[in-house]
């Protein structure tokens, strides 16, 4: 049943569908911290999610898409214990491996949601809420006859932004340089959105200090590709 005036953004969703079994330790963790950290797109009550129920505090909300198996997302909420922090993930061992990673770090401001971060964010975020979106080295479709399914396309974006509140801000960063420029181009048409760092040699962000080097990066580092941040906030 469709929902009457919400996008139509089907076409993209926010993960590619992979397989794999989760390990021991992973599964462990998934029977004993689940309940409490994580929930399915698919099983949530209609309307916003009460992130302040969840969370048992009021704070801000930061929402990172596709947290992998959940190294940098564990270290930047471990360092930020003074946000509500949500990673959205759609593959089940990933989000396994990070509750484990939560618990080694002793992580008390982290919940996990499973599933496709557009209808999330469709259906299950109120407007003018999140105090930012993360979306760290999304898959690149580096084929041209794939670009089409990047996730950051403008009706993508346009829907972020409308879950901003004022002054939040969208953090995207990846190792492929079309993507860069596409993303760039993307956010400066968002009417809603300015580039926090416009001033700066092509508009890039600088890397910031504390978002950790990934796995991706040193891939791309490996293979002669420069990273590019970009940070927009909401006007």
């Amino acid at each position: 049943m469709k929902n009457e005036g919400q996008p139509r953004l089907r076409s993209v969703v926010s993960y590619v569908q992979r397989g794999g079994r989760m390990t021991v330790g992973q599964q462990r963790a998934w029977e004993q911290h689940w309940p409490k950290l994580g929930r399915k797109v698919r099983d949530l009550e209609p309307g916003p999610v009460d992130f302040d129920a969840w969370f048992g505090r009021q704070a801000p909300v930061l929402l990172e898409i596709g947290s992998g198996m959940g190294e940098t997302t564990s270290q930047l909420a471990a360092a930020a214990p003074e946000l509500n922090y949500v990673a959205a993930e759609v593959y089940e061992a990933g989000l396994g491996q990070l509750m484990l990673r939560a618990e080694n770090l002793g992580i008390e401001n982290l919940r996990l949601i499973n599933g496709d971060a557009v209808v999330l964010l469709t259906n299950h975020v109120a407007p003018d809420s999140l105090s930012g979106v993360r979306i760290f080295f999304p898959d690149p479709w580096p084929k041209k006859k794939h670009h089409k399914r990047r996730l950051i396309q403008p009706e993508f974006l346009a829907l972020v932004a409308s879950r901003l509140e004022p002054g939040g801000t969208v953090h995207m960063a990846t190792d492929w340089e079309h993507y860069a420029e596409q993303m760039l181009e993307v956010a400066n048409g968002e009417p809603a959105l300015r580039n926090r760092y416009a001033d700066e040699p092509g508009g890039w962000a600088p890397r910031p200090e504390w978002r950790p080097i990934t796995k991706f990066e040193n891939r791309a580092h490996d293979e002669g590709r420069e990273c590019h941040d970009l940070i927009f906030e909401k006007k």
